[in-house]
């Protein structure tokens, strides 16, 4: 489990809960080897009765270079962020859909959503 510091709040339209606001937010994740690592909030999104949250790692200039995304089991308890590992292969494949699915309606409310048909 890594510790999260939250450094933004507000109404997470992603999971209709008072947890983050997720368009400029960052949490600074402390992990397991002590290192603190400062990640940008990509969304909190729900999947199978679960809620979880995407981070990108950003490195000491605010950037990602690598594209590499973290995923975690997200919850609130007594009005505090909580992230907890995703342990189970079956549950992070799930999860990893899950976000997938979401990076596609991104790019698709990117383009307006709008489709032209010839």
């Amino acid at each position: 489990m890594s510790d999260f510091e939250n450094n933004c709040s507000g109404n997470c339209d992603s999971c209709g809960s008072d947890c983050v606001d997720t368009e400029h937010a960052s949490v600074t994740l402390t992990l397991d080897s002590g290192e603190e690592l400062e990640c940008a909030i990509l969304t909190i999104f729900p999947a199978n009765g679960h809620k979880y949250i995407a981070l990108l790692p950003l490195d000491e200039n605010g950037e990602n270079e690598d594209g590499e995304v973290f995923l975690y089991r997200f919850a609130e308890e007594n009005g505090n962020p909580m992230l907890d590992n995703i342990e189970d292969d079956e549950e992070y494949e799930m999860a990893a859909d899950a976000f997938d699915e979401w990076m596609d309606n991104q790019e698709f409310e990117d383009l307006g959503g709008i489709i032209e048909e010839d």
